[in-house]
Formats: C-alpha cells, structure tokens, sequence
C-alpha cells in the first residue's frame, strides 16, 4: 500500500534541491573562474583532434575519433575531480563543511554536478573544433551524445572524490593519472577494439566505458535505435548509480 506524500518529506525534498543547488552553484562559480583550468583540460584531446585526427581520417571517421576524445575528455577531467576535495580537505574548506546542516549527499551532489558542467563545456569544445575539422554529426545526436557525457561525468566525478577521500591525498593524482591511460586505450578512444586481438577485444568488454563510447560513436553516425546505443545507455545509467552510491556511502562515512 502506497503512502501519500506528507509535507514534511516535501519540504525535505525541497530543502535537498536548495542544498544541491547551493553547492552546485558554489562550486560552479569557482570552476568557471578558472578558464585556463577548464582549456587546460581539453588540451591534449585537442592535440590529438588536430594532430592525429587528419592522419585517423585516412583510414576512419571523424564521427568515430571524435566520440573517442570525448571519452578521454571525461576521464581526464571528471576523473580527475576527486583533486578539488583533496585540496579543500587541505586547506580546511572540507572541515567547515562538515559542520553545516547540508545533507552530505547535497554536498557530494553538488560537487559532482558542478564538475559535469565542466566536462560538459570542455565536450562542447572539443565538438566545435572536431566541425571545423570535418565532423559532420546531425545535432540530435550530437545532443544525446552529450546527455551520455554528463551521466558518465557524474558517474566519474563520484568514483573519484570516494577514490581521494579513502587513499593518502599525496598518491591519489599519479595513481588515478596512470590508471586513466589503460581505460582510455581499452575503450577504444582511439581504434575500434573490433581491430584489437581476441584477448585484448575480450578485456576491453569488461570496461563500461567501451559500451559508453560505442553508443556515442552510433549516435554521432545518425542511428539512434539501436543494440549497441541500448546498451550503452543501460550501462552508463548503472554506472551512474552505483558510483553516486559508493561516493555518497564514502562521503557520509568520512564526514560523519
């Protein structure tokens, strides 16, 4: 038997929103201000766009480079989102924090969520740039595609502040940097894992962010109802969750 909606568990919710939306601008704000920060984030997908995207058009498509370096965009920045709350844990910002009335996961959510604007402002670049090389993506997928990244962003961002606030704050950027470059290459940002040997085609399977990155590759392409843009979706929603959950059960557990 349902219950009805009472009104303190509306207010609730509304309180929730206000907190996020708080944090979300809070954080949005700094982010923003650091325009050399968020540049530097796309520069070496960029690179790659204008230096080995030419080469890559001989034997391929910009609508599969592209989405490639979309996905190396997201594990570079919101992989790398978990550095913010080293720094506030540092310089005390995360102490104060703590002694708020903010829900925990409105501080998680907020943050999480300000760094997906990021990577969205960093795809959105990276996409402009790919048109004036020769992208020619139909909008609607351009759009879904984006819809996927931030998803991915939110699931990224969650994993790595869990990930910065369970190890020793001095290992997490070379750990996390180095463990980026295998899950870049097994995605197949670069090539197709169609073209890779058996073994390494069965190992990249296990990474989600292949299936993220062929749904976005059949979307750029113009098929929207597909196998593959199903399961893409499917596994980029579960990813989602699972990643809010383990970063919000962290979050409480080490702000408690």
């Amino acid at each position: 038997m349902s219950h009805p909606t009472t009104p303190a568990n509306s207010t609730s919710r509304v309180s929730a929103l206000r907190e996020i939306w708080l944090v979300f601008r809070h954080n949005a704000r700094i982010s923003l201000r650091q325009r050399f920060g968020i540049a530097f984030g796309v520069i070496q997908p960029l690179l790659y766009l204008v230096l080995f995207g030419p080469l890559f058009a001989t034997i391929g498509t910009w609508e599969t480079l592209v989405p490639g370096l979309l996905v190396q965009v997201g594990l570079l920045s919101a992989g790398m989102a978990g550095f913010g709350i080293v720094f506030d844990a540092r310089s005390g910002v995360l102490e104060r924090l703590r002694v708020t009335p903010a829900r925990r996961v409105s501080l998680l959510l907020g943050r999480v969520l300000s760094n997906s604007l990021t990577l969205l402002i960093q795809s959105v670049m990276l996409i402009l740039v790919g048109y004036a090389f020769g992208l020619r993506a139909a909008v609607p997928g351009v759009l879904a595609g984006l819809v996927l990244m931030m998803l991915l962003g939110v699931s990224l961002a969650a994993l790595s502040n869990a990930i910065a606030l369970t190890m020793n704050s001095d290992l997490f950027a070379p750990m996390v940097s180095t463990g980026i470059v295998p899950l870049v290459l097994l995605s197949g940002a670069f090539l197709p894992m169609s073209m890779a040997p058996v073994w390494l085609d069965a190992l990249s399977r296990v990474t989600p962010f292949r299936y993220v990155l062929e749904a976005i590759r059949d979307l750029f392409n113009g098929h929207y109802a597909t196998w593959t843009v199903a399961a893409g979706v499917a596994v980029t929603l579960v990813l989602s969750v699972a990643c809010v959950t383990v970063g919000t059960r962290v979050f409480n557990r080490e702000n408690a």
